[in-house]
C-alpha cells in the first residue's frame, strides 16, 4: 500500500492492523533479541510492542511514515516526548523509545543511530510484494551483520488482497535464506479482525541473525 494510503487510514481511524497490546510472539520470544539491545522497529505505528521492548531493558527506535501515529504512541502512554533539534526527519523521544517519522527507504543509519537488533511484526506483511526485496535491503542498510532479529509474518490462503499480505515460509526463506533463519513457532492468526477479513491464517515467528552481504 502506498504511503499516502497509510496516512489516509490513520486519519480515518481505519487501523484494524493495530493490535493494542504486545504481540504474543514477541512476549514469548523476546529473548532471541538478547539483552539491553538498541532495537530497530520498522513501520512501527503506535504499537504497544515499543513499550514492551523498552520494559525488557532495550532501547527502541521505531521508524514510522505517519506522524500522527508516532505522536499517538506517546500521548497514549502519558508522556510528552522531546523533538530532536536539527534532525533530518521529525524525531520524537521519551524514555527508551525514539520514533523517527519518515520514509523507511530514505532513512539512514545517521538518522536512526546505531542499532544492534531488529523486530518486525507489521512491516514485511505491510509492504507490497514487489517491494519486499527493497524493504529487506533497507533493513540490512540499517542493521549491521551479526545482529539478531525477530520476524512475525502472516500466511493465509491465496486469492485475498492485502495488506496485510500473506508471506509464506518459502518467501521468507528467499528473502532471508542466506542469514541464520529459524522458525520459532506458529499459531492461528492472533488478530481476529485481520484473520476474519482474510478467511483465517497462520502467524509465524522467525529468529534471524543477519549475515554480511556477499
Amino acid at each position: 500500500m502506498p504511503e499516502h494510503d497509510w496516512a489516509g487510514r490513520w486519519r480515518e481511524g481505519k487501523i484494524g492492523f493495530h493490535e493494542g497490546k504486545p504481540n504474543p510472539f514477541l512476549e514469548r520470544h523476546v529473548g532471541v533479541l538478547g539483552s539491553k539491545r538498541r532495537v530497530l522497529v520498522p513501520l512501527c505505528g503506535k504499537a504497544e510492542d515499543l513499550a514492551f521492548l523498552a520494559a525488557q531493558g532495550h532501547r527502541v527506535v521505531g521508524v514510522e511514515y505517519v506522524e500522527q501515529a508516532a505522536i499517538a504512541f506517546f500521548e497514549e502512554h502519558g508522556v510528552k516526548p522531546s523533538r530532536a533539534a536539527g534532525a533530518r526527519f521529525p524525531t520524537y523521544s521519551a524514555g527508551d523509545v525514539t520514533i523517527v517519522v519518515g520514509d523507511f527507504y530514505a532513512v539512514t543509519r545517521a538518522d536512526v543511530g546505531e542499532v544492534d537488533a531488529f523486530y518486525d511484526r507489521a512491516a514485511l506483511i505491510a509492504v507490497e510484494p514487489e517491494s519486499r526485496d527493497r524493504y529487506v535491503a533497507a533493513v540490512r542498510a540499517l542493521v549491521p551483520p551479526g545482529s539478531p532479529g525477530l520476524l512475525v509474518t502472516f500466511d493465509y490462503p491465496p486469492g485475498v488482497e492485502g495488506p496485510p499480505h500473506s508471506v509464506p515460509q518459502p518467501e521468507v526463506r528467499r528473502l532471508y535464506g542466506k542469514d541464520t533463519l529459524e522458525v520459532l513457532s506458529e499459531a492461528p492468526g492472533f488478530n481476529p479482525r485481520v484473520a476474519a477479513a482474510v478467511g483465517g491464517g497462520t502467524d509465524r515467528a522467525y529468529r534471524i541473525v543477519l549475515k554480511a552481504s556477499t
